[in-house]
């Protein structure tokens, strides 16, 4: 039996994911510090649910603290490590960049040097798509130039994928890192848009709208992300590419887009949130934020060659999905 050792299980990515590796019979240690980000009481829910399986297990430790952390991770001896523990958020990196060098580039040093000494099977880790940053060339395929971050935080998830090159190549310790492309569904975080313009719509409150409006994103619902992350458990970096692979010439080491490969206007999507819960919006519409980017799209065609998959659900039936959960949850 696969033993799996997940950073940030009470998050929103690592909850499904921890859950998707829980269905398919791996045993599960999860990570992580229940930080006050956001309110600890959602990754309490999460964490809760995930606690009801058997093969379950939950480190309360913070991986930029190597000493806790480290002590787990040898107690529990994981085949395969996913890291998805992270300070996310580009609008927040401008506030607290401090954050962002503690979780994501020591945290992310913890892990590397982890997977090192107990010469890990497979580290897949977490980046994003903020790392194309003023790239303009769409879709973004996992070739193109990543030297232009417009975000704090997309310059330490690019920081991330430099160092994980470097150990996968001096140690070769097999590492594939993901960039996500908006994520949405159920649990979602109350930062991210799609919580926030529900609980604004139902409030009756005005929901604030960037660049007046005029964006597009690859919207990438949850749980077509977290089936990619563990089909990806098994696409062990090796020396043989595939098409259009990323896959270093000089490591066991590549990149993946996870996005569904399809753009959607912004104000379509928040158009699916009124419908689902029969109530327009109050629009306030602004200007670009500092740190943000018009449009995203992913190209999925090395997710596909590698597992045969890529995200399809639309928003159409994502979004309701999502409000089908938050009035459940907020409800009770």
């Amino acid at each position: 039996m696969t033993r799996v050792l997940v950073t940030g299980s009470a998050g929103f990515i690592g909850f499904h994911t921890a859950s998707k590796l829980l269905q398919r019979g791996a045993t599960v240690l999860g990570v992580d510090n229940f930080s006050d980000y956001y309110d600890p009481a959602l990754k309490e829910a999460r964490n809760d649910i995930l606690s009801n399986h058997p093969n379950f297990k939950v480190a309360r430790v913070s991986i930029d603290d190597m000493e806790a952390f480290g002590a787990a991770w040898a107690e529990f001896q994981p085949d395969v490590v996913i890291h998805l523990a992270a300070q996310a958020g580009v609008r927040y990196s401008i506030d607290a960049p401090e954050s962002y060098v503690a979780a994501n580039l020591i945290g992310t040093f913890n892990v590397l040097e982890l997977a090192r000494r107990h010469a890990t099977k497979h580290l897949l880790a977490a980046s994003t798509s903020s790392v194309y940053g003023a790239n303009t060339d769409m879709p973004f395929t996992e070739t193109q130039r990543t030297a232009t971050p417009l975000s704090f935080y997309a310059a330490t998830k690019g920081a991330t994928e430099l160092m994980g090159h470097s150990y996968a190549h001096l140690y070769k310790v097999p590492m594939t890192f993901f960039r996500f492309f908006t994520v949405y569904g159920p649990w979602g975080r109350p930062d991210m848009a799609l919580f926030k313009f529900t609980r604004g719509i139902l409030a009756g409150e005005p929901i604030d709208i960037y660049n007046n409006g005029q964006m597009v994103r690859d919207f990438t619902y949850v749980d077509d992300l977290a089936e990619s992350i563990v089909k990806l458990t098994e696409a062990v970096p090796g020396t043989v590419p595939v098409e259009g692979d990323s896959l270093s010439p000089v490591a066991p080491f590549r990149t993946v887009n996870i996005g569904a490969g399809r753009q959607t206007q912004l104000m379509d999507y928040i158009g699916e949130i009124e419908r689902a819960l029969g109530k327009q919006a109050i629009k306030n519409f602004m200007p670009m934020q500092q740190g943000d980017v018009p449009a995203t799209e992913a190209s999925s065609a090395l997710l596909k060659a590698l597992t045969g998959y890529a995200p399809a659900t639309p928003p159409s039936t994502g979004v309701p999905a999502f409000i089908d959960w938050y009035l459940a949850h907020y409800r009770n």
